[in-house]
């Protein structure tokens, strides 16, 4: 688990990058709900937290491939490969982001 910053100091429509291996974004959309995702485009080295935020929808600012950011899942070229998603929650107006491993590698 990750400690991000206070809820407070993420305005909604807007999200900080977190220097892990591999980087991860946080996003607090429009409506207040809070996602993480691996920051980098998964069709070339792009920072999302730079991106355009739009509801769920974050656009790569390099090539404007977008990600839900709920599943990960690409919603347009020329992007084709998934984001690994990550649980993010609120402990006493703090968010966490509980990293996910992917299968084979440590956290």
């Amino acid at each position: 688990m990750i400690p991000v910053c206070r809820l407070e100091d993420l305005p909604e429509g807007e999200s900080v990058r977190l220097d892990t291996a591999p980087p991860i974004a946080v996003f607090r959309t429009d409506d207040g709900s809070l996602y993480a995702v691996d920051d980098t485009c998964t069709h070339q080295d792009a920072s999302l937290s730079e991106g355009w935020l739009e509801g769920c929808l974050i656009e790569c600012p390099l090539h404007a491939s977008a990600f839900d950011l709920r599943t990960g899942a690409p919603t347009c070229l020329p992007a084709r490969h998934a984001l690994r998603t990550h649980l993010v929650t609120v402990d006493d107006g703090v968010i966490h982001v509980h990293v996910t491993v992917r299968e084979g590698t440590a956290a």
